[in-house]
């Protein structure tokens, strides 16, 4: 199996049957795609690829980026994706992982086993969509992929930061969208983490969320766009203008969400 380049040839092929779909629609949409930061994600060998989370369609995104690298990258999702139609087939032939919300050991041992490969693996370690669309408490997989990956293939293996900026306005919880052109989209790649040794899994998972906090602060500070109206307003921080909700409230709004599909509480 060739390492870092996908050795998985017929969901390679999917993939970027897939990929070309995707940019003819996000092209049609009038979506400005930006990618900064790009060269931090290595070209070849196992990498975890861990994103910030404000929208539905952020694994496209982040797939877009690591494309111009030449990477095809095997995202963890939710199970509940994989049940749509059409959609699901897509996703099993692209080789993405799916992880059942409350039994997701298979799926981690599967995200291992494709690190170990050589593979890029993405994780959204927020879990859920961030509805005050900042950082929320990170989930340890990440960090957890990156360690298990160096200790069996016996060197570092890189957790890359990204984040998205602009694509929670195309779709994102709640029904909230924006409809018009020309929305433009940033996806920005931090410098890899490197795990120390004796890194505890809590430490970098820790250090990988500055990364994140840093990095969206980066990149709401250079977007070039306001919105149209205050009808617009939602998907700007408040402490620039906006009605998103902080974080303690986006908090609430996901506990009450999780509620009413009777979930325990992260």
């Amino acid at each position: 199996m060739a390492r870092g380049t996908g050795g998985h040839h017929r969901t390679d092929r999917t993939y970027r049957v897939v990929n070309r779909l995707g940019a003819v629609v996000l092209r049609l949409w009038g979506v400005r795609l930006r990618g900064r930061g790009l060269e931090n994600l290595p070209a070849a060998g196992p990498v975890v690829l861990a994103s910030n989370h404000t929208g539905f369609l952020d694994f496209v995104l982040v797939g877009w980026a690591a494309r111009e690298r030449g990477r095809l990258v095997r995202f963890m999702s939710k199970a509940s994706v994989f049940e749509l139609p059409l959609v699901g087939r897509a996703m099993r032939a692209m080789g993405h992982v799916p992880v059942e919300r409350w039994a997701g050991a298979s799926a981690y041992r599967r995200a291992r086993r494709l690190v170990a490969d050589g593979e890029a693996v993405g994780v959204f370690p927020e879990a859920t969509i961030s509805r005050s669309f900042r950082v929320k408490a990170l989930k340890p997989g990440a960090a957890g992929l990156a360690l298990h990956g160096a200790r069996v293939t016996g060197a570092p293996v890189p957790l890359v930061p990204c984040v998205v900026w602009g694509g929670h306005r195309l779709l994102t919880v709640d029904g909230r969208r924006t409809l018009r052109r020309g929305v433009v989209v940033d996806v920005v790649v931090g410098e890899a983490l490197l795990p120390v040794e004796g890194e505890s899994v809590h430490d970098l998972t820790m250090r990988l969320r500055t990364a994140l906090e840093d990095l969206l602060d980066d990149a709401v500070a250079h977007y070039p766009q306001e919105p149209a109206s205050d009808a617009d307003r939602w998907w700007v921080h408040a402490d620039r203008g906006g009605t998103a909700p902080d974080v303690a409230t986006g908090a609430a709004l996901d506990a009450a969400a999780l509620q009413r599909i009777g979930a325990p509480p992260s």
